[in-house]
Order: structure tokens, then sequence, then C-alpha cells
């Protein structure tokens, strides 16, 4: 080498090391790592002022303290090396215990042997693998953007439909309606936070901590609490309907509205508390924090209700058709209903349990895949289930539109008539 090694920038050698893995994150990258990063070179930058201050004994020249981007190199003598392991926070990605080595020379600290990305079996990424992820997570944005846009559409279109007609007032219909407005705020809040947090390349997301981008995520936190609560309460709401077959379920509509706006309203705000108490750092999207606990454990905690409703609830339908008492009618509204919400709690909770309970970044494009796609279009699903596909409710716009069609030949025979009799 024709010089001492000029080390990079600290920040240009951690990105450097750690995109392929942040890559894998997509649009919403995990910034744990970076910040686990940021306060080792705090510290280390610390440690390196202290030394500064103390004098040099005369025979102890060496190599000063040095943080080279991924780790801090204590002082060391001259003709002396040091070996230090691969940072435990790299882990996350692979299992590494490999240990890198600098030598102390006149010249300075010699190059990291062998190269972190090596000793540490971090992939090293070409150019055009770099690009075509690039365009995967591109074409994925593309997608759920579209997902959830369709799911907006399908959603106002369903309130409307089911506010219109009076015919369909009832309590069943508004416990849907809140349901559909609670994917309305999901839908809303994703765009919401990719415009706070990713619409401009300039920002580092991951040292970005302004009221607004803390707010956005706890909105998007709130939504998400308010789909579980209010798919828990449509659950709730069919198992009341197949228990107390005689009892005016208006009594209960109060009830399932603080469970379902109440319980996420109370929960985010415990969660909000906390953050701003004891660790209130970046935008509070940082899903390794350990309060992230305080929105994941009430999630899995609907999920886990849901399921044994859905037990129970099969158990009851099985008798209640059987029963020779129970008229027609009732059948059909028990089958109509049961349908459509049987299918949703194992299909809305399932996913969430198995990625639940793995680490963050088991399974990540797995992940991405259920969360940012396919949950884009489960607003759609349930519109679809809950009103375009209800029976009632084409039986009414089919009675509406044929009363309107009347309506206009009747007009325009009241015109016909009026023109030739002048």
């Amino acid at each position: 080498v024709g010089g001492p090694w000029q080390l990079p920038r600290p920040r240009s050698l951690l990105l450097l090391l750690l995109l392929p893995a942040l890559q894998v994150r997509g649009t919403h990258p995990d910034c744990s790592v970076i910040l686990h990063f940021q306060k080792r070179e705090a510290e280390c930058l610390e440690r390196i002022q202290s030394e500064s201050q103390a004098p040099v004994l005369p025979g102890r020249e060496g190599c000063p303290t040095e943080w080279d981007g991924v780790s801090c190199w204590p002082a060391l003598p001259l003709g002396q090396s040091r070996d230090v392991a691969c940072p435990d926070i790299l882990n996350i990605f692979k299992k590494s215990k490999g240990l890198i080595q600098r030598n102390c020379t006149e010249r300075g600290w010699s190059l990291p042997s062998p190269p972190y990305h090596s000793a540490c079996q971090l992939e090293t990424l070409g150019s055009n693998d770099t690009e075509a992820k690039a365009r995967h997570f591109v074409t994925m944005k593309v997608l759920y953007t579209c997902g959830y846009s369709t799911s907006l559409a399908a959603l106002l279109l369903a309130i409307g439909i089911f506010s219109c007609f009076r015919k369909l007032h009832c309590t069943r219909n508004s416990i849907h309606i809140h349901f559909f407005t609670s994917f309305i705020l999901r839908g809303t809040a994703v765009f919401i936070k990719d415009r706070i947090l990713f619409s401009d390349e300039s920002i580092n997301h991951c040292t970005m901590s302004t009221v607004t981008c803390k707010a956005a995520i706890a909105f998007f936190q709130y939504s998400v609490l308010a789909n579980f609560y209010w798919l828990l309460v449509e659950g709730l709401y069919l198992q009341t309907l197949l228990l107390l077959t005689f009892t005016c379920d208006r009594s209960y509509t109060w009830g399932y509205i603080l469970i379902g706006w109440g319980v996420p309203t109370v929960t985010v705000g415990v969660w909000v508390l906390t953050r701003l108490r004891y660790d209130d750092h970046g935008c509070w999207d940082d899903y390794s924090s350990l309060y992230w606990w305080v929105i994941k454990a009430p999630i899995l905690l609907a999920i886990f209700v849901n399921f044994l409703i859905f037990l129970n609830v099969t158990r009851m339908l099985a008798q209640k058709i059987r029963c020779p008492d129970l008229s027609k009618t009732h059948k059909q509204q028990y089958m109509r209903l049961t349908k459509s919400t049987l299918l949703l709690i194992p299909l809305f909770g399932v996913h969430y349990v198995v990625f639940a309970l793995f680490p963050e970044h088991v399974g990540v494009d797995a992940r991405l895949y259920f969360e940012l796609v396919l949950g884009s279009y489960q607003g759609f699903l349930v519109a679809l289930l809950y009103c375009f596909l209800n029976g009632e409710v084409q039986a009414e716009i089919r009675r509406n539109w044929g009363k309107w069609q009347r309506s206009m030949e009747s007009n325009i025979f009241n015109l016909a008539t009026q023109d030739f009799t002048a």
C-alpha cells in the first residue's frame, strides 16, 4: 500500500456494509441497526475526546483510539495487534462469530483483516442486484397503492349503500360501517405515513424525529388496532346473535363502539406516553423496541379471543341448524352473517400470529408481501363479503332500481301525454 489507509466516512462504511440487509426491509426499513451504531459511535468519540486531553507518556507512542464506522478500536502500542468480534447487532441478519484484526504500524492502523463483509458474512450486492431489488420494491409499492386505492373506493361505496337505503339501517350493518371505517382509516394512514416518511429521499428516515412523523406513526398504529378490534366486535356480535336470539341487539351498540374505538384509543395513548417518557427517538417505527409490545400484545389478545369465538360459533351454528324449531328465515340470517365472519377471523389473524411470534428479521419478504400487498386488498374483500355479495343488499338495490325505472317511465309517459294533448 502506497500510504496509510484512509478511513471512509463512518456513515458511508456502515451503509455499504448494511445495504443488502437494509434493502430487504424495502419501503419501511428498520432503523434499529443504524441507531445502534450511532450510539456506539457517540460512546467511542467521547472516549477519544477524554484520551486526547491526557498527556502522552514517553515510550507509549502508538495508535490512538479510533472509530472506523463499525467498531471502536481502543488505543494500542506500536507493533501490537488487536482483535474485535463482529458487532452483535449484525446477528439479526446472519449469525457470525468472526473476528477482525488490525495492527498498529508506524503509519497508523492497518486495514481490517479480513474485511467486515467477509468476516461477518454480510453478502455484497452488485449494481445489477441492487437495481433489481429497487425495481422489486417499487413494484411492491405500486401494488399496495393500487390495493389500498381499490379498497378505499369499494369501502366508501359500501358505506354509501348502507347509509342510503333505510331498510338496511340496523345494528348489524351499523357494525359493518364501523368496520369499513377502520379500513378506510388504515388505508389513509398508510398513504399519510408514506408521504411524510418516504416521499423525500434526501431526508434521513432513521434520524428523522419530528412531531409530524410521530403523529403519522401513532395514527397508523391506531388504525391497525381499530381494524382488529372491529373484527373482534363482528365476532362478538355474531356470537351474541346466536346466544340471545330474542334480545334487542341495540342495547349492546355502545358496548361494541367502546370496544372497537375505545380500546385502540387507550392503547395508543399508553404507547405514546410510554415512548415519550422512555424511548423518544426516531419516528417510533422501530419495531425492535421493547415498547412495541404495548401495541402488539392487545392485537394478539384480540386475535386469540376471536379464535375462541370462531370455535364457539362453529359449535353453536351446528346446533342451531339442526334445531327443528328454528325458522328458515333465522337460519338464512345466521348462515349469511356466519359465512362472512368465520372467513374473515382466520384470514385476518393467522398471518399476524405467525409473524408476531418470530423476530422481525425472519421471513422479511413474506412479511412484506402479506402485510403490504395482500393486506392492502383486505378492505375490498370485506366490502365484497359484507355488502356487494350480501343477498339482502342486492335485493334492496334491485327493488330501488326497479322503482326508479318505473318512476322514470311514468315521468316520460306523462311528458309525452302532455305534449300530445297540447
